[in-house]
């Protein structure tokens, strides 16, 4: 058993997503007296905690992420009284809070970054990454920005390049200035002391740059096809995962330390990032856990799933994961992974089986327990830039980030009473919005609430180690020690595992069962049972 300080190992997170969760004050956009309204919803679903994206000051070009007040409430979500409100009410229904801190990078239109591009001289002049253009007037370094070009612009003011691994209005800050580093430890304890019990860093390996400006080489990888990101084309070694990160992490987690029951997270951006790597981040006085994305890509076989976990649980003991399938950056899992389902229901209720079984802890997004799928968007309803960049061979983030469902029949279903939302609720998601699940015990919405109560309820597949079984074609198998057996057919065809101990019945979904000596796993079926005398 964990000790009340470490609540977060095994433990279940649901992620929010503020703009489209729920609009309390009916002007199209969530905020945050919406998420309290529908906190019961969340708590009713058994998780531990609630992870909440963004909702500090923000000119919201990147939706959020581009900060112009790190200790602000943007009006768009309330105010800081909103947000006091939010974490008593999710306290109150037993939920730990945990929020996004977007340190590596600010708005341009941060009072910090205004003073710093004012002169050469100013006292923040080096809180941002500048630099002098080669002498023909072209970047100091080859580097590229994660949403196309050059990570370098122009700035007439200083006549200097500033560095941003993301948009040209997401200037990164200078962590190699002491003062910098001050400052953000400054503003987690800005918000432990509002109650917070702990962060999910973004970009956590994004932190720190090369401060000799070396060129990247290459990438290493081989390529089928040109990638449509310059940034896919360079091995980042001089722009991201420095040295330099591990130890500023050491650094704030002694600052979490401070506190009771605090759990630190950080976002292990994916590419170029190996999972055995996240130990160097999860060992020791760093993070608690690594926000892994390994699982956000095409693949769905059972040769990955085992790949990745035993990379990091028996190549490199001693990284902490924290699992998920789908987030606000990456299409939907079932979108993605929809030729492996005999139906939605099933391929919903399989995902939910495999995630919930994993060792580690997991986060789950809004929505993925009513069985959503991407939203098909025009190109004229696209909010997010990277989306309008990379149309149509990337239709960006919008099409995952489209408002929750909670009722079919009321407008928008119910997220707003507002004329338009933000980003437009489709048909294909309004079917599958709550209230025509609730009721129904063979929703994915219930199964979603078995497989969490099973999960908090049985403490080897909470925090048991992981023993892989023999299994041939689409099954994955495995026992969570002592004597979990879990078993899931990833393909639409009937599958046969055969067994040499009968386990009983936990839970399963499509009328999986036990008979002959072998578990009989329909198209998508799951199958947990527990081993006898175990």
């Amino acid at each position: 058993m964990t000790n009340k300080d470490e609540w977060w190992r095994g433990s279940i997170t649901y992620q929010i997503y503020p703009r489209s969760f729920q609009d309390a004050n009916e002007d199209g956009m969530g905020d945050l007296e919406g998420i309290a309204q529908r906190l019961p919803h969340v708590a009713e679903l058994g998780v531990d905690a609630i992870w909440i994206s963004p909702v500090f000051t923000s000119p919201m070009i990147d939706m959020g992420y581009d900060v112009a007040d790190h200790r602000d409430i943007d009006p768009t979500f309330g105010t800081l009284e909103d947000f006091d409100r939010v974490v008593a009410r999710a306290h109150d229904l037993g939920l730990k809070v945990i929020i996004d801190q977007v340190l590596s990078h600010s708005s341009d239109q941060h009072p910090l970054f205004q003073e710093s591009r004012s002169s050469r001289t100013n006292p923040k002049h080096d809180w941002y990454v500048w630099a002098d253009a080669k002498p023909e007037g072209s970047p100091p370094t080859n580097w590229q920005s994660i949403f196309g070009g050059p990570a370098w612009t122009w700035d007439v003011r200083r006549r200097q390049y500033y560095y941003h691994q993301f948009l040209k209005e997401q200037p990164d800050l200078n962590f190699h200035n002491p003062e910098v580093q001050d400052w953000a430890l400054e503003t987690l304890r800005f918000w432990l002391d509002r109650g917070v019990d702990g962060f999910r860093i973004d970009a956590a390996n994004h932190i720190f740059h090369d401060e000799q400006l070396r060129d990247n080489p290459a990438d290493y990888r081989p390529k089928t096809e040109p990638d449509y990101k310059t940034f896919e084309m360079q091995y980042p070694i001089y722009s991201k995962n420095r040295p330099e990160n591990v130890a500023f992490l050491e650094r704030m987690r002694a600052v979490l330390d401070e506190y009771d029951a605090r759990v630190f997270i950080g976002e292990i951006g994916e590419g170029h990032h190996p999972v055995e790597r996240l130990v160097e981040y999860t060992s020791g006085k760093r993070l608690h856990m690594a926000y892994n994305m390994e699982f956000m890509g095409k693949t769905f076989t059972p040769e990955h799933f085992r790949k990745q976990i035993d990379a990091l649980f028996v190549d490199s003991p001693g990284g902490f994961p924290c699992w998920a399938f789908s987030n606000h950056d990456v299409p939907r899992h079932l979108s993605r992974w929809a030729s492996y389902g005999a139906d939605q229901d099933a391929l919903a209720k399989l995902c939910a089986g495999i995630l919930l079984s994993l060792e580690g802890s997991v986060c789950l997004y809004q929505g993925e327990e009513l069985g959503l799928t991407d939203t098909d968007l025009n190109f004229e309803e696209l909010v997010d830039p990277e989306g309008k960049t990379f149309w149509p061979d990337n239709k960006g983030r919008d099409p995952e980030r489209t408002p929750m469902v909670w009722e079919e029949a009321r407008p928008h279903a119910g997220f707003s009473a507002a004329a338009s939302t933000w980003l437009p609720v489709k048909p294909p998601q309004q079917s599958r919005a709550v209230d025509t699940q609730i009721d129904d015990p063979q929703s994915v919405l219930n199964f979603y609430k078995q497989v969490v109560a099973l999960r908090q309820a049985t403490p080897a597949l909470k925090t048991g180690r992981t023993r892989f079984l023999t299994s041939k074609g689409a099954i994955l198998a495995f026992v969570r020690e002592p004597g979990v057996i879990c078993a899931f057919n990833l393909r639409d065809s009937k599958e046969r595992l055969p067994i040499t101990e009968v386990p009983e019945t936990l839970l399963s979904s499509n009328g999986a069962t036990v008979e002959d000596g072998a578990i009989i796993l329909p198209p998508n079926g799951v199958f947990l049972g527990q081993l006898k005398g175990k």
